[in-house]
């Protein structure tokens, strides 16, 4: 059986922004046909909530958008996961900073903004709605659904030159 390709979303705490990219980009992968050949995990730069729920609002926000949020925990990303993983999306450039500096030369490669692949916020951050002001929970949302079509875009024509080439590449 072949490996799926593996997809980690990380935020600081995974318990807003990562966990609502995952299903979000596991409900587009699945609509578009994929969702058997890529796996999508959440984790956590730091380990403040590590086992904790979603928060609330993100709760109440993933749902309003008929998303399921309220099986997940929060977990660390772990050295392991370097590996593990073909693609680790940061959700903004605070976390990109802390994967890269966590990594080696090798492994920075499959670290990545979760909103390069953004048609309509490419290159920004997905804010945090607790730090930043004005940012809100559906301000998020509307950021993540647009960044994991983006990659959905990505994989389909990475898979497509995989089919040519027998190698599933990274960049862009």
């Amino acid at each position: 059986m072949k490996k799926p390709y593996r997809i980690l979303c990380v935020c600081m705490n995974n318990v807003c922004r990562s966990p609502m990219a995952e299903v979000v980009l596991r409900k587009c992968l699945i609509q578009a046909g994929l969702g058997g050949r890529v796996e999508v995990a959440s984790a956590a730069t730091h380990g403040f909530r590590v086992g904790d729920v979603c928060d609330s609002k993100t709760n109440l926000a993933a749902q309003a958008r008929g998303y399921n949020v309220t099986l997940m925990r929060a977990q660390k990303i772990g050295w392991q996961d370097f590996e593990y993983f073909d693609l680790i999306l940061a959700m903004d450039q605070n976390n990109l900073s802390n994967l890269r500096r966590m990594t080696t030369e090798e492994q920075q490669r499959r670290i990545r903004l979760f909103l390069d692949f953004s048609e309509i916020f490419h290159g920004q951050d997905v804010p945090d709605p607790y730090l930043t002001l004005g940012a809100s929970f559906d301000d998020v949302l509307d950021r993540i659904e647009d960044g994991a079509r983006g990659v959905v875009t990505f994989l389909e024509r990475q898979f497509s030159a995989a089919e040519a080439t027998g190698v599933v590449a990274v960049d862009a």
